[in-house]
C-alpha cells in the first residue's frame, strides 16, 4: 500500500524567492541546490522540491500535518514569519472544529499552504520536524475535470480509499497521504482561489516492492527504473518509490481513521 507522500515537486519563477520563503522564513533545511532546482527536507520521510521555469504558475494547495499539542506554537511561528496569513470564513485566522485546528497561508509563488492538526493522531509514534513541528505531508490538491473519474482511478489502480464518494470534492486516502480531488469548478477555501491544475510531480512512498512491480504490469504507459515507477494521469505526473522506513506498522500506530 501507499503509506505517505515522499516528495512534492512544484515549479517556481525564482529559486532565490523559494529560498527566502522556505529556508529563511519557514527554516526548512536545504538538502540539494542547483541553478534551477532546490530541495528541502520537510521530515525524515518527505522532501519538498522546486524547479525553476519560465512559465505561469497555477497555485497548488498542500497541507502539513503538525503536532496537535504544539499547534498554537506552530501557528505563532508562521504568523511571525512574514508570510501572508489568510482569514477564514468567519474572519478568524485559526479554525478549531471537532478536534481539528488549521491555518492557511501563502508562499511567494502564490501556493496555498496549510498547517493542520487532529487530536486523534497518536503523535508519540513519529517525531516532529523543524519549526513547523511537521509529522508528515498530509494533503495535496488535484483539481480535475471529473472528480469521479480521477477518484476511481486512484482507488482502483493505486489502492487508495474514500470514506464517502462525492462528485465535487473527495479525500482519497492511503496511509497518511490524502489526495484532495476537487472539481475545477469548486474554488479553494478560504479565499475562493480558482482551482487550477498545478504543474507538479507527486511521489508516493510504499514499503512494498511487490506493490510497485504489480503496478508496473497493471498500468499502461508506466515506466519502471531501478528506484521508481513513473506514470501519468490527467496531466499529473506521479512516482511510486520504495520507502521501507515508513511502513504499515507505523501507519497502524498513528491511529488514523482509514
Amino acid at each position: 500500500m501507499i503509506t505517505h507522500f515522499s516528495d512534492l515537486e512544484l515549479i517556481t519563477v525564482s529559486i532565490e524567492g523559494v529560498k527566502q520563503c522556505y529556508a529563511n522564513r519557514l527554516q526548512l533545511p536545504i538538502i540539494s541546490e542547483y541553478k534551477d532546482f532546490i530541495r528541502f527536507q520537510l521530515t525524515p520521510y518527505t522532501t519538498l522540491s522546486f524547479k525553476e521555469a519560465c512559465e505561469p504558475i497555477p497555485p497548488a494547495h498542500f497541507a502539513f500535518q503538525v503536532s496537535y499539542s504544539q499547534f498554537d506554537e506552530v501557528a505563532s511561528f508562521v504568523k511571525q514569519s512574514g508570510l501572508l496569513i489568510l482569514r477564514q470564513e468567519h474572519g478568524q485566522f485559526i479554525d478549531e472544529t471537532n478536534g481539528r485546528k488549521n491555518l492557511y497561508f501563502r508562499d511567494g509563488d502564490g501556493h496555498l499552504l496549510e498547517i493542520i492538526a487532529h487530536d486523534y493522531v497518536n503523535e508519540d509514534q513519529i517525531n516532529t520536524s523543524g519549526m513547523l513541528k511537521t509529522l508528515y505531508l498530509r494533503e495535496i490538491g488535484f483539481p480535475v475535470d471529473s472528480v469521479p473519474s480521477f477518484r476511481d482511478w486512484l482507488k482502483s489502480d493505486l489502492g487508495m480509499k474514500t470514506e464517502k464518494d462525492q462528485d465535487m470534492f473527495n479525500f482519497v486516502i492511503s496511509g497518511t497521504a490524502h489526495a484532495i480531488v476537487v472539481s475545477k469548478q469548486r474554488p479553494w477555501i478560504p479565499i475562493a482561489m480558482k482551482a487550477l491544475p498545478p504543474k507538479m510531480v507527486v511521489t508516493f512512498g510504499t514499503p512494498n516492492r511487490k506493490f510497485i512491480n504489480d503496478l508496473s504490469k497493471k498500468i499502461d504507459n508506466s515506466f519502471l527504473d531501478s528506484k521508481k515507477l513513473f506514470l501519468k494521469r490527467d496531466n499529473y505526473t506521479f512516482c511510486i518509490e520504495h520507502s521501507p522506513e515508513f511502513n504499515d506498522s507505523l501507519i497502524e500506530n498513528l491511529n488514523l481513521p482509514i
